[in-house]
């Protein structure tokens, strides 16, 4: 059965690449990638699109800020159901979603966060690890819900904060883990290993 992911992203676009590459190789289980979308018009995971032959969409935010404009929200909801995803992949995006996003995607979407949760949330996860000096930090894939980063964990990746690490050094620790992790779970979704959490 066909699985259908739409993937989210407002920077470079290397975890929605790791996705893609996994794809590639035969390791996504029966997930494809129908589309990714960004809230940046000059945003490199947009140029992922003509590489590997995936339709990419910026979709103006309708602001600056952390929330797309109601307008905005209803547009790419809209634009993203024209795809028929099972699932929604927040990879990197920058925005946070509201309730009409959330609850119209409800057990389809997915977020990756660079620490493990429920530690450092929000922006800047693997500075805050850091610079709270805790020796071990990682990543995190969970269910979206209107709590910010609270959502039920799925998975998680460990990584070892060394003496000698800088910022910088962790941060691609961290990303190789990210790497690793969110192809294998969306995988194991797609295989129904994985269930989505049950509503009240």
């Amino acid at each position: 059965m066909s699985y259908p992911i739409v993937i989210l992203g407002s920077g470079r676009g290397t975890n929605a690449e790791a996705l893609l590459k996994a794809q590639s190789k035969k390791k996504l289980g029966s997930a494809k990638i129908a589309a990714i979308f960004s809230d940046q018009e000059d945003a490199g995971i947009l140029a992922l699109g003509q590489k590997y032959e995936v339709p990419t969409i910026f979709l103006d935010p309708g602001r600056k800020g952390a929330r797309l404009t109601e307008a905005a929200e209803q547009a790419y909801i809209e634009r993203i159901q024209s795809f028929s995803p099972r699932l929604i992949v927040l990879a990197g995006f920058m925005r946070i979603v509201g309730r009409p996003f959330i609850e119209a995607f409800e057990g389809r979407m997915i977020n990756l966060h660079p620490s493990l949760l429920p530690s450092f949330p929000g922006i800047g996860g693997i500075q805050q690890a850091y610079e709270y000096g805790v020796k071990i930090t990682g990543c995190t894939v969970h269910w979206v819900t209107p709590e910010l980063d609270a959502g039920p964990i799925i998975d998680q990746k460990e990584v070892r904060v060394d003496e000698a690490d800088t910022l910088d050094i962790l941060t691609k620790k961290v990303h190789i883990a990210e790497h690793g992790l969110l192809p294998d779970v969306v995988a194991r979704l797609s295989k129904g290993k994985i269930q989505p959490p049950t509503t009240k």
